[in-house]
């Protein structure tokens, strides 16, 4: 039998001009520093350096960490006329979130100032995105109020608790720029899409919930960020509630969601919601001057500090006792802003046909993060509706950014004495108002629709956030994340081919109806690599394939299985587990007198099974480049020979 099938696999050999071979073999350095090219630099970012003068190497060096030096010699007063409109815009909006989120943070309001100021002008040098707006973002805010304030309270300890947002921030800069400059950034994509969703909307039901304090104008309220807590904390203080309060946060409230859905339907007039913050903290100082209704239980600012960033190195608290409650703070808070600052990026970059680079995009975040920690910011990164109001406002490049800081900076020189009666209950209306474009109800119905896992995933972390914490939604979302990548590696899809009528084409015949099962002949195919995690279940699962075709077989009077064609064209890499495994289905299908078959081996298998042998158990003569000369050959040996009756047909 198997000299007759050599002879044929020759001849099929002949016919097609080339059979499996064995790819040439590489020394294990060569092997290996390809593997960790493909791994950390999938982009070659060293590829421009190559064949380049030493002056011109330094010269492309600088580019790649200070983007500026590349796009600042082609800069036109064009580009600037642009940039100089969007940043104006941003700045209007960067003033009054940039307070409100400082609020949300348990931070004095001044910092949500200096954190719109510094880390624009660090980004707009190194950043390669053309539309991030960089600055403070609620969801940051919320997570680092949460995790600080479990262990300070920053009532009562106020210049720890700065201290310690200090050096969260720090940390939250060295791990950002870290994973940027040890090409690292494919761990940010362990948080999906579904888990970013529901992360989002959960954190905006709890930071809309927070707002409820301002709203109503109460002065206790619950440090626990679930609802249930929040709840409590409304419905036992009905006495404290302020009606002034809440009649002027309901106007304001109203105005703001009324100008972002005026200028949805006519974005161009996007700069009608853009300014509307800003407007109502205006409006909002004006009537609380006029009417004094600070007297009257409507909370104010107060006092804001007039100058620039004081330094803050010394602040950074390094020595503390809860030192590893900053660091677990930065690490987390650092990993959601980058997720959303690169996510955001290239949303834009989509919409303008560029390229941004994600492991730049790190370090420039860290970066700014880590001189923001030093001159008296917190956390920041490129929030959706800033960024949207710049891309909206026609920026061109990160200009835009610089235009916005130095706006900031005359507020903090000039104006900032004219918001000590801005009234707290416009900042909880405008980060209302901004929370409510976060809940995204269309990406998960689409997620419903599209994969069912993915919605779980979605709602498991809306649930944990709402219900739990931040903290524990985003550890039960990325836990369901990760959980779903285990489950494709350890039980992968295999599925039974047949073939398509009057074609030499072999496709599951699940999906197509009308492939035809070939007579005497099982072809598996195989979805995903062999590796331990999974060659325990394939063994199981292969088997119980034959067992089913072998009963289906028995049930119709067909002729009896003589061959088992494993098509392994999805296997692209083996490990050792992988290859024990081909070995105990060879044996397994020997034993019910039957033939084990390969199909388009990858390069990675045929190595593996050269040098350990099992080429040669196998034999050269059952291994084929395509699933159709497989079944040829097989066939072929069915007209030739007869069936092996002698065969033990036990497993």
């Amino acid at each position: 039998m198997g000299n007759l099938d050599f002879a044929y696999s020759v001849g099929a050999g002949e016919k097609t001009g080339q059979r499996v071979v064995v790819p040439p073999p590489r020394p294990f350095v060569e092997s290996l520093k390809g593997s960790l090219k493909e791994t950390f630099f999938p982009d070659d970012p060293i590829r421009q350096f190559k064949g380049q003068p030493l002056s011109r190497k330094i010269v492309l060096g600088l580019q790649y960490f200070m983007p500026i030096l590349e796009w600042a010699p082609r800069y036109t007063f064009q580009y600037f006329k642009a940039d100089l409109i969007a940043g104006i815009t941003i700045a209007s909006l960067a003033i009054p979130q940039g307070i409100s989120y400082a609020k949300l943070a348990n931070l004095p309001p001044i910092l949500g100032l200096y954190s719109s100021f510094v880390p624009p002008l660090v980004y707009a040098m190194m950043g390669s995105s053309r539309d991030l707006a960089v600055g403070t973002v609620a969801v940051a805010s919320l997570l680092t109020a949460s995790m600080l304030g479990n262990e300070v309270n920053a009532a009562e300890h106020p210049t720890l608790y700065l201290h310690l947002a200090f050096t969260a921030t720090f940390f939250a800069g060295v791990f950002q720029a870290s994973l940027g400059l040890l090409r690292l950034g494919f761990i940010v994509d362990f948080l999906s899409h579904a888990t970013i969703v529901g992360f989002m909307a959960g954190a905006a039901t709890v930071v809309c919930l927070q707002q409820l304090k301002g709203i109503l104008g109460l002065e206790h309220f619950t440090r626990g960020t679930d609802i249930v807590s929040v709840m409590r904390s409304v419905f036992t203080q009905t006495h404290q509630w302020r009606w002034e309060s809440g009649v002027l946060g309901c106007c304001f409230l109203f105005f703001l969601i009324l100008t972002k859905y005026f200028s949805k339907r006519r974005p161009k007039f996007f700069w009608i919601s853009a300014m509307a913050p800003l407007t109502s903290v205006i409006l909002g100082s004006v009537l609380v001057y006029l009417t004094h209704a600070e007297k009257h239980g409507v909370q104010v600012i107060g006092h804001l500090k007039k100058g620039l960033n004081p330094p803050s190195l010394t602040d950074l608290a390094f020595g503390s006792q809860y030192l590893t409650t900053s660091i677990k703070t930065g690490i987390v808070t650092g990993v959601i802003a980058l997720a959303e600052g690169i996510a955001v990026g290239r949303s834009f970059a989509m919409f303008k046909n560029y390229h941004i680079d994600g492991n730049k995009e790190m370090i420039a975040i860290g970066t700014m993060n880590i001189v923001g920690s030093c001159t008296s910011c917190y956390l920041t990164t490129g929030p959706f509706s800033r960024s949207a109001v710049n891309f909206n406002a026609g920026c061109k490049t990160a200009v835009s950014n610089i235009v916005m800081a130095i706006a900031v900076m005359l507020t903090l020189l000039f104006l900032t004495p004219l918001f000590h009666y801005t009234p707290l209950v416009v900042l909880s209306s405008i980060i209302i108002a901004a929370m409510l474009g976060l809940i995204d109800y269309d990406a998960a119905i689409h997620l419903w629709k599209v994969d069912k896992f993915d919605f779980v995933v979605c709602i498991s972390a809306y649930v944990g956030v709402v219900f739990g914490s931040v903290e524990i939604g985003l550890v039960i979302a990325v836990a369901l994340s990760v959980l779903r990548v285990l489950l494709v590696i350890a039980r992968p899809r295999t599925h039974v081919l047949g073939n398509i009528p009057n074609s030499m084409i072999y496709r599951n015949v699940d999906h197509y109806p009308v492939a035809n099962n070939v007579q005497g002949v099982l072809i598996l195919q195989i979805d995903s690599p062999i590796y331990f995690a999974n060659a325990s279940y394939l063994r199981e699962r292969i088997s119980r394939w034959i067992d089913e075709e072998e009963e289906r077989i028995k049930s119709s009077g067909e002729a009896s299985l003589q061959y088992v064609i494993l098509d392994l064209s999805a296997v692209s890499s083996i490990d050792t587990s992988g290859i024990s495994l081909i070995d105990e289905v060879k044996k397994s299908v020997e034993r019910r007198g039957q033939q084990l078959v390969l199909a388009n081996p990858g390069s990675e298998v045929m190595k593996k099974l050269d040098k350990s042998k099992m080429m040669e158990e196998i034999g050269q003569e059952w291994i084929y480049l395509t699933v159709a000369e497989a079944v040829g050959a097989c066939n072929f040996m069915l007209h030739t020979c007869k069936p092996n009756t002698n065969a033990d047909n036990t497993v």
